[in-house]
């Protein structure tokens, strides 16, 4: 493991997760690596699941709730002819069948999962109902009902594999989206049942595979190359418009007072996110465009650096 770096970094790692670990142990590796306890990502991954975690270093740790974009892809395995508890493979089996459909058959239902969808999320989940983990709750043997939620399936690909019951599927859909609740839906659909046998995540927040790396390739690096590994909290929000403040009016936004759009030229719609920059000092904060009584304006929602 590297020396701990002697001042506080800020930015992007682009970890690659393994199997085996909680989204919170890589959390705590990195924490570990920078000897920084400010650390945090934008989007859980299951112990079995391996892939893409973004995770947030530093002042950065303070956008993981801003995120514009939680576009997420991932390439996963659905096993046809069982249910689980957890539906996936390491949980308990519920049922099994032997009448696996043909590929054409799985390929078209498969395809009618694509679009604004609606789905439940399992009870082997970190979600809270009143203050309780849904996995927790499910590890008591106990059962809560949950409302469907809506999700966005952007693109699916399904992939016959050498097993007549096992398909690969290359998903994109939006954050928030259980693949193996999909998985098993689609298996529910097809008569049969259906589990995520892997799941491999490709993609998320524009970053991929080959950006990331893993942990044991970070402890082997330097502090320096450690350090140059950081990508700038900027590339976050790459896709938002920015906004660049004159000297006296970047320190008036900085100190909380909202900047109207007509002082500085500026004519953003209403409820528009903003990546606000300075003359000098580039990118260092999100604001959003609002309605005031004496107009639009840009006010603060996120400073990243003093």
């Amino acid at each position: 493991m590297g020396e701990i770096l002697s001042s506080e970094p800020c930015g992007l790692l682009i970890v690659n997760k393994h199997a085996g670990v909680t989204s919170l142990d890589i959390v705590n590796m990195v924490r570990r690596l920078f000897g920084i306890r400010r650390v945090g990502h934008t989007g859980t991954l299951d112990p079995m699941a391996t892939g893409v975690m973004v995770v947030l270093i530093g002042r950065a740790a303070k956008a993981a709730e801003l995120v514009p974009s939680d576009r997420k892809r991932y390439r996963a395995i659905m096993r046809l002819g069982l249910t689980t508890d957890t539906e996936d493979t390491t949980g308990a089996v519920l049922t099994t069948s032997e009448a696996i459909p043909d590929a054409e058959k799985v390929i078209s239902v498969c395809s009618e999962f694509v679009g604004s969808i609606e789905q439940i999320p399992p009870m082997y989940s970190a979600l809270k109902v009143n203050g309780q983990k849904l996995v927790d709750i499910a590890r008591k043997g106990g059962n809560v009902e949950r409302k469907p939620r809506p999700i966005t399936v952007f693109s699916m690909s399904c992939t016959p594999t050498d097993r007549a019951d096992e398909f690969i599927l290359d998903v994109e859909c939006s954050g928030g989206t259980y693949i193996r609740t999909l998985c098993a839906d689609i298996g529910a659909r097809l008569g049969c049942g259906g589990a995520m046998a892997s799941l491999l995540r490709t993609e998320a927040c524009g970053f991929g595979l080959e950006e990331s790396m893993s942990v044991d390739e970070l402890r082997a690096l330097t502090p320096a190359e450690l350090s140059s590994r950081l990508i700038p909290i900027e590339e976050l929000f790459r896709e938002l418009p920015s906004v660049t403040l004159p000297a006296f009016y970047e320190r008036l936004f900085r100190s909380g007072c909202e900047i109207y759009q007509k002082k500085i030229g500026s004519s953003y719609q209403t409820d528009q996110l903003l990546r606000v920059c300075g003359e000098e000092c580039g990118f260092f904060a999100l604001g959003k465009a609002c309605e005031y009584e004496s107009g639009s304006a840009i006010k603060s929602i996120k400073l990243f650096s003093l």
